[in-house]
């Protein structure tokens, strides 16, 4: 085990700073996942927020480099037993363990034994779905959640593999209300309105749920938007199935100007279908993306699938860009209720609608960043975070000790 770097940071306004663990099995960076910067920047939001922080992490970069891996991984995540962050829960007693994700290097058996409050953070639809999409085929798929447990293994749903979805769907064979660590929690936090009907018809009762949506840096003054004659739209997102992209492209309208940012499986069929009004940029760094947010006309969100809180919205609405979505995900809900920009359903003419968000989009600028500061910045999570943590020590009857506020160390835990 490995000791990080410190991290400092104090807020004057925090009455109770607590000492919280997040505890968070990271999936390799060969596939970028929002799920481990969400993680990233939580830490340093709690640390600023006053808090003392600790990160109880397994990499799979790391263990995926030792013989054996994938069938270690398989029994860990069949079993639950399995590498555990115990030892490094007990020597750091925190007030508050916060696990973000287990799967696949921690097991769940540790959570028997510990007898502290417990707050988890459900990114995806996994323990509803082997393939955390509650996506197959093309269309919106529930059949594991409304009871059919094995449809996910006869149709290979993790990674088109029954042997590699066999773990899963036995781990879930008896639902969402039996997983190890939703009914243990104290807390599931959930990202979106739309989450949290979901796992609220799994049997997670209500009074546990909490909806804290993800935040973003804010980027500060935005760039005026292009002034170019013809300005284009973005996407921006992985280039896969249920990301809805490859149909968007082939509706798209030769007439107008769209940037495909993002890589994946489905390049060259996004390629194929585009018409030569479409540049494809390639995965631009974070930094890159944010900058260029504020020169597009509107982000693009085609979605198939009902996301969970994918960032890209609220750094949209931080550089001020309204957003076109298609109906049926978690943006188009927030969309629709935050009036940050057009919903459509994939039966319109997404000409019309493209031409009617041209002329209204300019007008919900201002608009989308105040949305923003309203419900998306690292304080406003901190604020909402730290009332989920009051709550659960307050149903306990415990107040967190006087620790030494703003320390953030990052335990790397690499054994069972």
């Amino acid at each position: 085990m490995a000791a990080g770097p410190s991290v400092t940071g104090a807020c004057a306004d925090a009455a109770s700073p607590l000492r919280v663990a997040l505890v968070h099995s990271f999936y390799t960076s060969t596939t970028p996942s929002g799920e481990n910067q969400a993680v990233i920047d939580q830490l340093a939001a709690l640390t600023r927020a006053g808090h003392e922080t600790h990160l109880v992490a397994a990499r799979t970069d790391d263990l995926s480099r030792s013989r054996f891996y994938a069938l270690r991984a398989a029994v860990t995540v069949s079993t639950g037993r399995g590498r555990s962050p115990w030892d490094d829960l007990r020597r750091l007693r925190p007030d508050v363990v916060h696990v973000h994700n287990l799967f696949p290097n921690f097991g769940n058996s540790w959570l028997r034994r510990w007898h502290g409050p417990i707050v988890a953070t459900v990114h995806n639809y996994r323990p509803l779905c082997a393939a955390a999409t509650l996506y197959r085929h093309g269309t919106m798929c529930t059949c594991c959640p409304d009871g059919d447990r094995w449809a996910g293994l006869r149709n290979g749903c993790y990674r088109g593999s029954l042997v590699a979805t066999a773990p899963l769907a036995w781990a879930g064979r008896h639902g969402a209300a039996a997983n190890p660590l939703l009914r243990r929690a104290d807390r599931v936090v959930v990202l979106s309105e739309t989450s949290r009907r979901m796992y609220l018809r799994a049997g997670i009762e209500a009074r546990r749920l909490a909806l804290v949506p993800n935040f973003t840096t804010d980027p500060g003054r935005t760039s005026p938007h292009s002034t170019t004659a013809s300005p284009a739209w973005v996407f921006a997102g992985r280039l896969s199935p249920e990301k809805g992209i490859k149909e968007l492209l082939a509706r798209w309208p030769a007439a107008e100007r769209l940037d495909v940012v993002g890589d994946g499986p489905l390049l060259d069929d996004c390629r194929r279908a585009a018409p030569g009004s479409v540049r494809f940029l390639g995965a631009l760094n974070h930094a890159e993306l944010r900058q260029r947010l504020p020169s597009w006309r509107g982000l693009v969100f085609p979605s198939r699938w009902l996301e969970g809180a994918p960032l890209i919205y609220p750094e949209a609405l931080a550089a001020g860009l309204p957003v076109l979505a298609f109906g049926g995900s978690a943006v188009a809900d927030s969309v629709r209720e935050q009036g940050t920009g057009t919903v459509l359903d994939w039966d319109e003419p997404l000409d019309a609608a493209l031409s009617r968000a041209a002329r209204h989009f300019p007008s919900l600028r201002d608009h989308c960043r105040s949305t923003f500061r309203r419900h998306y910045t690292q304080h406003v999570w901190a604020e909402r975070m730290g009332k989920v943590y009051a709550a659960v020590l307050a149903e306990r009857g415990a107040t967190g000790p006087a620790t030494p506020a703003g320390t953030t160390t990052q335990h790397f835990t690499d054994r069972p």
